[in-house]
């Protein structure tokens, strides 16, 4: 493509890949940089626009999850004026969760984009990840969220902080450092999926308050909330399959399309295409 335009296919292109990987442990900015990079996006002038629009589709991922836990979400807002105990103490897990990753990305996140933001970095967190998950065999743990500790949600929010490193993924060290920490498969996806909520929204405000006048100059209106659109639909396939996938089954298909998506981007950097 040329440098400064977003074609409506692209949108939907880049809107599908951020839908579906955002909240599987796989790395959506890991799969939107390699995607980027195949398809010569952003380049020149318009690379702040590109990142910003990488960042402004995560809305869309925001949008399924409000969607899919809304009842968790009405209960978290119940238990800010007192209505609903259950509800409080989930929210101030989230928030204690949110602060180190807030910290860390505050603190280093320019020098991680500087340094990390490229195919051979989110190479190779995608072949450590997928090894890591091969070899590790969880205990899914006995907990509810209810019974979640504040310390244990501290602990879940600094491993969130390695997902700093493109291709770590955010739902994956979420996930993984949940059940270790005790708390049922279930709890932990759905942990990871909320504190999503929060880190994505933040991110996403952040970006845009930023720099969401370049992405209009660059990108218009319409290409973007395509995207957007593209994100929101396939996200809300991707977390219901995610579900009820891990209700009968383990992570390791994600270790091994972490290894294999791995395997193809070193293919490609050997033939120069990335």
């Amino acid at each position: 493509m040329f440098a400064g335009l977003l074609s409506i296919p692209e949108a939907v292109l880049l809107g599908i890949v951020e839908g579906i990987t955002e909240f599987l442990p796989i790395s959506s900015t890991g799969h939107l940089l390699v995607v980027g990079e195949l398809i010569n996006f952003g380049n020149g002038d318009a690379q702040v626009a590109a990142d910003t629009y990488s960042v402004a589709i995560q809305f869309g991922a925001i949008l399924a999850v409000l969607v899919l836990y809304r009842q968790r979400i009405v209960s978290m807002l119940r238990g800010v004026f007192g209505a609903d105990p259950a509800g409080r103490h989930l929210l101030v897990a989230l928030v204690v969760s949110f602060i180190p990753a807030a910290l860390l990305g505050a603190i280093l996140g320019d020098n991680i984009k500087d340094v990390l933001f490229g195919p051979i970095p989110v190479t190779i967190a995608w072949a450590v990840g997928g090894c890591a998950l091969l070899i590790w065999k969880p205990r899914s743990g006995t907990l509810s969220l209810d019974q979640l500790s504040l310390r244990s949600a501290f602990i879940i929010g600094v491993a969130q902080g390695l997902a700093l490193w493109p291709g770590v993924s955010r739902s994956l060290v979420t996930l993984v450092a949940g059940v270790a920490l005790g708390l049922t498969m279930a709890a932990a996806v759905e942990f990871a999926f909320l504190l999503g909520l929060i880190t994505l929204s933040a991110a996403t405000f952040l970006d845009l308050s930023k720099h969401g006048g370049e992405l209009i100059d660059s990108f218009g209106v319409a290409a973007p909330l395509v995207g957007l659109l593209a994100a929101f639909l396939t996200a809300i396939l991707a977390v219901r399959w995610m579900v009820e996938y891990l209700n009968t089954r383990s992570l390791a298909v994600f270790g091994w399309y972490r290894i294999a998506a791995a395997g193809v981007s070193v293919v490609l950097l050997l033939a120069g295409t990335l």
